[in-house]
């Protein structure tokens, strides 16, 4: 690519007009209309290469040129999946800002769809029961367009979690809100009497109750929890949050409720990969552990 130079006239100056205006930078109407790279164009090209850290300049070279269609991309412009090099701009920024406070962490939001990226694709296309490839489809950014009123206007410095609750405000909660409670296997139902049991004592009103399946579920239930100790099988279509970050777990089982198209969200929620400690065991620590954390997660995710 030979470099555009002031004085230029042409469609290749109107794309690059087109694209700076879009990202906020001035061009004179005149210059717009007659398609001419002039003073105001020449001024915009210095100071998007000074925003973006390249060599002086006015002219738009090839990684001017590069470093400018990278910033115009809008999440939903392109499928996304990691490869190499990675694939670095606009939308690469944006997906990782929603991921982050949808407590999906993708690292620092730097514009590149590395491995961590990836990781968190995957993470929240299985908490929608969408296929966890870890490419972004117009699926994945359908789902998470559904929630631009939970990460609209949020900062994207990382996680964001709803954080623990205190009593009298998880309290309020079990109380306002109906959400019934059902499992898997042994494991996961012993937890889920634990769950019930807590709620049981922290609010004698609460609205949480434990169901013996999904289909049991009750008339105004704001969602049914599936509680499990194995992965999700193959093929299965069902949201699935796995519990390795308790401190996103409040923000993730959000996300999968209001991320669901049901009137009645049903989330599975895998309280470990394999279900058991680095030991091969699982004891009654261990389920009180979990059945304080979820409750606590639960009651977070519904304070809204």
């Amino acid at each position: 690519m030979e470099p555009i130079t002031q004085g230029m006239t042409g469609a290749a100056v109107e794309d690059i007009q087109e694209r700076l205006c879009s990202i906020g930078f001035e061009v004179s109407k005149e210059e717009r209309e007659r398609q001419e790279f002039g003073t105001s164009t020449a001024t915009a090209v210095t100071h998007f290469r000074l925003k973006h850290g390249l060599p002086l300049g006015q002219d738009v070279d090839p990684e001017t040129w590069v470093a400018l269609v990278d910033e115009t991309y809008k999440m939903g412009d392109r499928t996304l999946y990691l490869r190499l090099p990675n694939f670095h701009g606009a939308d690469v920024r944006q997906l990782q800002h929603c991921l982050n406070i949808l407590g999906f962490s993708a690292g620092e939001v730097d514009g590149y769809y590395g491995p961590h990226t990836e990781a968190a694709v995957k993470q929240f296309q299985e908490s929608i029961g969408e296929l966890p490839d870890g490419m972004a489809f117009p699926e994945t950014f359908d789902a998470i367009d559904r929630l631009h009123h939970v990460w609209a206007g949020k900062s994207a410095s990382g996680p964001h979690p709803l954080g623990a609750m205190g009593f009298a405000r998880a309290a309020n909660v079990l109380e306002n809100v109906s959400i019934s409670i059902t499992a898997e296997d042994p494991i996961s139902r012993n937890v889920a009497g634990r769950v019930w049991n807590l709620a049981s004592a922290t609010n004698e009103r609460s609205g949480l109750d434990i169901v013996e399946s999904v289909e049991r579920k009750r008339p105004g239930d704001r969602a049914v929890l599936v509680f499990a100790t194995t992965p999700l099988e193959d093929g299965a279509n069902m949201p699935n949050v796995v519990v390795d970050d308790s401190g996103a777990l409040p923000m993730r089982i959000r996300t999968a409720c209001e991320g669901s198209k049901e009137d009645v969200p049903i989330v599975r929620i895998e309280l470990s990969p394999g279900g058991a400690n680095n030991n091969g065991t699982f004891t009654v620590s261990d389920a009180q552990t979990y059945a304080v954390m979820l409750l606590d997660a639960i009651c977070a995710a519904f304070d809204v």
